[in-house]
């Protein structure tokens, strides 16, 4: 009997054994986490912070799904090892367990600054639901947090302490939030919006030193000033998890090499979500995009093709959706433009007034990029304009017009191969 492997139990890992199962009913499935819960989605996890949703309504498949799918799940077991060339995986407990077929989709985990201090009791990363759980058990005792970090990780999770009514100051390096999804213009949006809400923006700074004697009491600043601060939250981006494939002739870069049908140089392992790096449809170029959506859809097709099919990814993308305190933002391949470089266009709309923004940047009358903050109603459009690379010098200027909609583009898709699952 054939046996797969699923090393992951999230986004990535979920997409694949459903679409094994879809095409191979009686193989035997071992689906791996480190973790100690059943699948849930990350994305909801500043909601769980934020009181907002319960437990309960974070899961991503219920226990019965493993049951109807004859799954094997082993919770709380760590894969640290990869033989590939006996096809076997080596667990952190010393036990060995053989594939035919194996998936890498074991995620990434937040990066952590070598700051003094830094691992005390109270500072967290805000990735899995066990950070979360720790966080939420301290809030009672909690008037005062601190944020490193002002990427979308640090922000949820600074909107997620607010609505606790945590008095919160992110700390950012940078001289703008959300440096690695939206330009200058578009951050200030976001930070005007932050800072109505209570959430104060410490920019250009950076934290040297977390100060208590084993519970936090305060953080230091490199401009030597000091804030009170009982809980820390490190949101300062994320690595992906390739430490068991480090040893072996698996090829990586920042993530696991995948090809258009996820393989890796192996042709029997595959990889997906946050640990894969795979083509970037916007850059041209191989690139990390640690998404939700990009998980799924990697999941899916890396499962297809590991029972036998042979389905093509053309890529993923840059693509982040938020929301605020009523803000919504969306951010879509490539965000912002080196300064002097020719090869790309810009048009924008800027409303103060209306908090609306909204940005297409082309290259050779394609569109490669967008940012809607405000007004994100046609969001969905450009995604596709994006992804099918439809050439759009025949109406690129009326892009950005109010009535602008998928009337004006039907003809040009819809006789279009669907390109994605």
């Amino acid at each position: 009997m054939k046996q797969y492997i699923i090393i992951g139990n999230s986004a990535a890992g979920i997409s694949a054994v459903e679409a094994i199962r879809q095409r191979d009913k009686t193989a035997k499935i071992l689906v791996f986490s480190d973790e100690d819960y059943l699948a849930y989605c990350r994305c909801l996890i500043s909601y769980y912070l934020a009181g907002e949703v319960k437990e309960e309504k974070i899961l991503y498949r219920p226990e019965s799904f493993y049951k109807e799918n004859n799954i094997e799940l082993l919770l709380n077991k760590k894969v640290i090892r990869v033989d590939s060339k006996r096809n076997r995986v080596i667990c952190e407990d010393k036990s060995q367990f053989s594939y035919d077929a194996l998936l890498i989709a074991t995620g990434a985990s937040p990066k952590f600054p070598e700051t003094k201090g830094i691992k005390k009791r109270g500072v967290f990363g805000f990735r899995t639901l066990k950070d979360t759980k720790g966080i939420a058990g301290l809030l009672p005792v909690t008037k005062t947090a601190c944020v490193l970090g002002g990427g979308l990780i640090g922000l949820k999770a600074a909107y997620g302490l607010k609505k606790r009514n945590v008095e919160v100051k992110v700390i950012i390096k940078s001289r703008q939030v959300l440096s690695q999804m939206l330009d200058f213009q578009a951050a200030g949006f976001v930070q005007k919006r932050l800072e109505e809400n209570g959430i104060e923006i410490i920019l250009g700074q950076d934290v040297t030193e977390i100060i208590g004697n084993g519970d936090i009491k305060a953080i230091k600043l490199d401009s030597d000033k000091a804030f009170e601060s009982s809980l820390v939250i490190v949101g300062k981006g994320v690595s992906p998890n390739i430490d068991l494939i480090k040893e072996t002739e698996i090829k990586f870069n920042e993530g696991i090499l995948a090809n258009n049908l996820m393989q890796t140089n192996i042709p029997n392992i595959y990889t997906a979500g946050d640990v894969c790096e795979s083509f970037d449809v916007t850059r041209g170029e191989h690139s990390v995009n640690a998404l939700w959506p990009v998980a799924v859809e990697q999941g899916k097709i890396a499962g297809a093709n590991m029972s036998g099919d042979n389905l093509n990814y053309i890529g993923s993308l840059g693509m982040n959706s938020i929301e605020f305190f009523g803000l919504p933002v969306v951010s879509l391949g490539i965000y912002k433009v080196k300064e002097g470089d020719t090869n790309f266009t810009e048009l924008k709309l800027c409303d103060i007034k209306a908090n609306i923004y909204k940005k297409i940047i082309f290259k050779d009358n394609f569109i490669v990029g967008a940012i809607f903050v405000g007004d994100i109603k046609n969001s969905g459009i450009f995604l596709r304009l994006i992804r099918e690379r439809i050439e759009v010098s025949s109406f690129k200027d009326r892009l950005l017009q109010e009535n602008f909609g998928y009337p004006d583009i039907m003809d040009l898709v819809k006789d279009k191969e669907q390109v994605y699952v």
